[in-house]
């Protein structure tokens, strides 16, 4: 009888430290939910994700957009943040926007000091704060720099551009340059306009563009080349044209980044070397949007954007 009492009270203290450990696992995940903004502390470890911390001098913020995996993306770039710390001399840290903010604006108002923009972020925070580009994504064969894509059903008969006067079209994001700018400047080149166009629509994703098209509740659409080439393989869409090629991700700084430091971390991503000394220490880089390095920036590459922005009411 002993024995059995024994039992149950041994198995109804394991039950107790199950419970207790659920709910302190519950309380934990609701702290990571309710944090604003985390950064990844490189002298610590690639995978440690802690709560932003109050701005410390000796430490310089380096932006990106929240990804849908920050720990993966945190062991991406936390060797490349590690680089620009051994360049300057400086700590770099990253730091992710939270769904309350965005990228640019952190870094117009100085949260951050450098960050990863799109070319349409850049350009809204230029303008809107004087924010300086630094480097750029370079213009190579394979690179995904804003290429828009426009396509069709597989067994469509729409054949080339003008073919989609009088059609229903999907466009990406309307604060999308691949998306909107771009796709809608290659309808205007064949003098199609959005009165010219049956109905339309603003997707928030190329792959749902991509299915709306497949699926036929539109006749075209535009996603990115690498999703079109993929799906044109598959016979599941018929490319109809292929964008030029416009500037896309870059590295831009805060207006009032100390000049030395500007200067050194421009230096260090126009020698980061990816298929040299510095590739070694890097994984998963082609999964970026910087695969291909960096090469200088000014406010010039930006000048087509920024009138297609300003002409169809993306940017005033």
């Amino acid at each position: 009888m002993a024995g059995i009492y024994k039992f149950i009270k041994d198995f109804n203290k394991s039950k107790l430290l199950v419970i207790l450990f659920v709910i302190t696992s519950i309380l934990l995940s609701s702290c990571i939910d309710k944090q604003e903004n985390i950064e990844v502390d490189l002298n610590k470890t690639t995978q440690e994700v802690v709560r932003y911390s109050p701005e410390n001098p000796d430490v310089v913020y380096f932006g990106f957009d929240l990804p849908e995996d920050p720990q993966k993306d945190a062991r991406i770039y936390a060797p490349f943040l590690q680089y620009l710390s051994n360049e300057t001399g400086r700590t770099f840290k990253m730091y992710y926007t939270s769904k309350n903010e965005t990228t640019q604006g952190n870094l117009g108002k100085g949260i951050t000091k450098f960050a990863l923009l799109d070319a349409l972020s850049h350009i809204k925070a230029h303008d809107e704060n004087g924010v300086i580009c630094i480097t750029r994504s370079p213009d190579v064969k394979d690179n995904n720099n804003h290429i828009a894509v426009i396509v069709t059903q597989w067994n469509s008969n729409i054949t080339e551009l003008k073919d989609i006067r009088g059609k229903s079209f999907c466009f990406g994001s309307f604060d999308s340059a691949q998306g909107h700018l771009i796709p809608r400047k290659m309808l205007e080149d064949v003098t199609i306009r959005l009165v010219n166009l049956k109905h339309y629509v603003y997707i928030e994703t190329p792959s749902h563009c991509a299915e709306a098209v497949i699926k036929g509740e539109y006749d075209a659409g535009v996603v990115d080349d690498t999703l079109a080439f993929s799906l044109a393989k598959e016979k599941k869409l018929k490319i109809i044209a292929i964008s030029d090629q416009y500037p896309n991700y870059g590295v831009s700084a805060n207006k009032d980044v100390d000049i030395e430091l500007l200067e050194d971390v421009k230096q260090a991503l126009l020698d980061f070397e990816l298929k040299g000394k510095h590739g070694g220490n890097l994984a998963h880089w082609d999964k970026t949007e910087m695969e291909h390095g960096f090469i200088e920036a000014n406010e010039s590459n930006y000048t087509e954007l920024r009138n297609l922005a300003i002409k169809y009411g993306v940017i005033e």
